[in-house]
């Protein structure tokens, strides 16, 4: 986790995280395409503003999911993100 620890995420210019209502779930807004999301990747999408880094995240998901194999979890799921481009 070493190079992700002075990486602060923030959704790509051209992507949109929402609420969807009618499917309770978060989506992920993109250019032709809609990602609906599963479990807490909401959560996790809603903490890259920019201003926290990769420890700060999982800090703050640790605190509010006791228990929870974020630590472990997180980080993977936001490199994949990257991979995809949603995050930069």
């Amino acid at each position: 986790m070493t190079a992700m620890a002075r990486w602060w995420p923030v959704l790509a210019p051209a992507v949109h995280l929402r609420y969807d209502r009618v499917r309770d779930t978060d989506l992920l807004l993109l250019p032709e395409r809609v990602v609906v999301l599963e479990g807490n990747a909401g959560a996790v999408l809603r903490l890259c503003d920019g201003e926290r880094d990769v420890p700060e995240i999982v800090a703050e998901l640790t605190r509010r999911f006791p228990g929870a194999p974020v630590a472990d979890e997180v980080p993977d799921f936001l490199c994949r993100v990257r991979e995809e481009g949603w995050l930069r």
